[in-house]
């Protein structure tokens, strides 16, 4: 293979060879090929970013605001002073009764305190857990939930002209949760 037979010299030759009206044609669609893979490559990405800027900056600042708020309980709970075992189980007792009632059983071994939970409504015990860890200092290490198939409790009968009390969760839980109590 000579110079003068390389792929560049048979392509200007080829060139050459084309009518003005299929040289311009040629251009015309490079320049179109060119153009679109500038705004595949280059332009749509940015725009796409640049629309939707406002939102992802919006959904940014709502996790960092969430964040903040779990650092500042962070720092409160780590300011706390360290509970004693015997006032957190006593605690964590009372609030089983007060919170739950009939319906859930506290069972402590050492530093681990199982709650077993029987027909036990939602609302009561996300309260309970709440409760458990600000007042008890009590940590959940394990929950075991199923929805409870028991029906709730028929609702008291009330005398005419009393406000309605606030209706329970229709939901209940049965299973277990283990927490860590505080140490020593």
């Amino acid at each position: 293979m000579t110079r003068s037979d390389s792929p560049t010299t048979a392509l200007r030759e080829r060139w050459q060879a084309l009518a003005p009206r299929e040289q311009t044609l040629l251009l015309a669609a490079s320049a179109l090929v060119v153009l679109a893979l500038v705004w595949w490559l280059a332009l749509a990405p940015a725009l796409h970013t640049l629309r939707t800027a406002d939102a992802r900056h919006a959904s940014l600042d709502t996790q960092l605001r969430h964040m903040q708020s779990l650092q500042a309980e962070a720092l409160q709970l780590q300011a706390l002073p360290r509970a004693n075992p015997d006032d957190a189980q006593r605690a964590l007792q009372a609030l089983v009764t007060e919170k739950l009632g009939g319906t859930a059983r506290l069972a402590v071994a050492g530093d681990r305190a199982t709650l077993t939970l029987k027909g036990t409504p939602a609302d009561a015990l996300a309260a309970w857990l709440a409760l458990a860890r600000s007042n008890a200092r009590a940590v959940t290490q394990e929950a075991h939930l199923s929805r409870s198939a028991a029906p709730p409790p028929a609702p008291a009968r009330r005398p005419p002209g009393a406000e309605a009390a606030a209706p329970s969760s229709s939901v209940r839980w049965d299973g277990t949760i283990v927490l860590t109590l505080p140490t020593r």
